[in-house]
């Protein structure tokens, strides 16, 4: 298993440092927007699909047949890219939760509860869109997978624009995280939790019955 994540760790350095950077951009704009989530959100997102962006690379470099040949298991194989995604979701969610404690305590407005209530949100934001994407890539294969993909994303995008209208845009960030929103947002991460576990185990069924050619 060590030598899978090293592996997969060595890919992202080289294949997803686009990734980082255009994270790198977001979290350094989100010091000049006020009452705007979604330069902190964002960074997570991205991050959140580098597992899918290792599978592609792992199939056009044939490293799917290899892999075949080597004493690890499908389920190895599996959890490595869960494992590897999850690394780099909370990197980045530290990274992003590091810059927007910096910014709001600059403004004396820094409380613990809203951050710790913001980090679970930064949380969920990155672990939900592999978690759906996932288990059809590891069934199908990246290319027949990517349809799962755009329908998660068509339905990311319609439950985000539903959101922006039921919110007062000025007041986006504090609507989300006002007091009536703050008790049902553990309730959500650990759904989240939940789906994320429950998507390694649907992936790693998937891969261990689909015969890689």
């Amino acid at each position: 298993m060590k030598g899978l994540l090293l592996k997969d760790w060595y890919m992202t350095r080289k294949y997803c440092r686009s990734y980082l950077f255009m994270a790198a951009i977001f979290i350094a704009m989100s010091f000049l927007v006020d009452g705007n989530l979604f330069f902190v959100l964002y960074p997570c997102l991205l991050c959140g699909m580098i597992p899918v962006n290792l599978l592609a690379y792992d199939e056009r470099s044939h490293w799917v047949q290899y892999s075949e040949t080597l004493p690890y298991t499908k389920a190895q194989l599996v959890t490595s890219k869960y494992l590897i995604g999850l690394f780099t979701q909370c990197a980045m969610l530290l990274m992003s939760g590091a810059a927007y404690a910096v910014k709001v305590g600059r403004g004396g407005n820094f409380q613990v509860k809203e951050f710790m209530m913001l980090l679970l949100m930064l949380f969920m934001a990155s672990a939900v869109a592999p978690s759906i994407s996932l288990p059809f890539i590891f069934k199908l294969g990246v290319e027949k997978g990517r349809i799962g993909y755009l329908v998660m994303v068509g339905i990311i995008c319609a439950l985000a624009v539903l959101g922006i209208g039921i919110f007062n845009k000025e007041n986006l960030s504090q609507d989300i995280l006002s007091a009536e929103t703050l008790p049902i947002l553990p309730i959500c991460c650990l759904v989240i939790i939940g789906l994320y576990i429950l998507s390694w185990r649907l992936s790693i069924a998937f891969y261990e019955k689909r015969e890689v050619s």
